[in-house]
C-alpha cells in the first residue's frame, strides 16, 4: 500500500514532467486532492492542457515512456470523453495514476474540484462532461484486466472508508471482469454477463469466495481477494502485458 509522501512525490514529479515540457501549457489537480486534501486511500488525478502545435496522443505516449522508465509506471486502460484523453497507470505499492490531456484551447474545468497549479485556463464557460470514467468495457483483454485493476483499488479504497454499499458494487465489477475475461479464454459471449452460465463448472468453481456474503469489512475483504485471485489468474491466462507486475503491486488485495 503506497503512503501519502509516495503520492505527493508522484504528484511533483509528474507536474514537474509537465513544466519542463513546452508541449504543455497548463496543469491542474482534479478530483478530492483538489479541494481537501482527500484521505489515505486517495489516488492521484492530473490533467494539463497540450499546446495547439503538439497533438495530445504524442505527448501521452512520451510520458507514458517515461513513467514506465523512471517510475515503474504501467498502464491500466485509456478513454476519450469529449476532447480529453485519460489514461491510468499503476505504480508500485498499487498507487494509481488518472493522467488526462486537453487541447490548450479547450482546457477548463469540468467541475468544481479542479485546482490549477501552473499556466492558465481557456477563456469561455466551463465544459461539463457527463457521466464519470467508468464505461462499459470492450471486449479486449487488456482492457478488461486493466479496468479491472482499477475496481478492484476503488473497491479497496471504499471498504477501508466504510462505504460498503459502494464496496460492494466495486468487488461485484470485479468478479465480473474476470469472470468476462474467462469467457473470452473458453470462447463464451464476454459481454453483459452472457457467457456465464455456459462456463465449465470447474471454472466457475473458483468464483465462489467471490460473492460478497455481508456487508461489514470482513466479508468484503474476503470476497475482494476471491475476486483479484481471479481476475490475475485470467490475466495470465490471456498474457496480458505486464500481468504480473501488476499481480505483485496488489499482493496486498488477494
Amino acid at each position: 500500500m503506497f503512503t501519502v509522501e509516495q503520492r505527493d512525490a508522484l504528484r511533483e514529479s509528474v507536474l514537474r514532467l509537465g513544466e519542463e515540457d513546452d508541449r504543455v501549457v497548463a496543469g491542474a489537480v482534479v478530483g478530492s486532492l483538489a479541494v481537501d486534501g482527500g484521505d489515505r486511500f486517495s489516488d492521484l488525478d492530473l490533467t494539463f492542457g497540450v499546446a495547439d502545435h503538439a497533438q495530445v496522443a504524442d505527448v501521452l505516449d512520451d510520458w507514458a515512456r517515461t513513467l514506465d522508465d523512471e517510475l515503474g509506471g504501467v498502464q491500466l486502460a485509456e478513454l476519450e470523453r469529449g476532447p480529453t484523453t485519460y489514461r491510468v497507470f499503476l505504480l508500485p505499492d498499487a498507487l494509481q495514476l488518472d493522467l488526462s490531456m486537453t487541447p490548450a484551447a479547450r482546457f477548463r474545468p469540468a467541475g468544481p474540484r479542479f485546482r490549477l497549479v501552473f499556466g492558465q485556463t481557456a477563456s469561455g464557460e466551463s465544459e461539463t462532461v457527463t457521466g464519470d470514467l467508468f464505461i462499459p468495457t470492450p471486449a479486449v483483454a487488456g482492457d478488461i484486466f486493466g479496468w479491472g485493476v482499477i475496481y478492484a483499488l476503488h473497491a479497496r479504497a471504499c471498504i477501508e472508508r466504510g462505504r460498503v454499499w459502494q464496496a460492494e458494487h466495486y468487488v461485484g465489477a470485479v468478479r465480473d471482469h474476470a469472470l468476462s475475461l474467462a469467457c473470452l479464454r473458453e470462447g463464451r459471449t464476454a459481454v453483459q454477463a452472457r457467457g456465464y452460465d455456459d462456463l465449465p463448472l470447474e471454472t466457475l468453481a473458483r468464483f465462489e469466495d467471490a460473492h460478497v456474503g455481508a456487508l461489514e469489512p470482513g466479508a468484503l475483504r474476503t470476497a475482494l481477494a476471491a475476486s483479484v485471485r481471479a481476475l490475475l489468474d485470467e490475466g495470465a491466462a490471456a498474457r496480458v502485458p505486464n500481468a504480473q507486475v501488476v499481480a505483485e503491486r496488489l499482493v496486498e488485495l488477494r
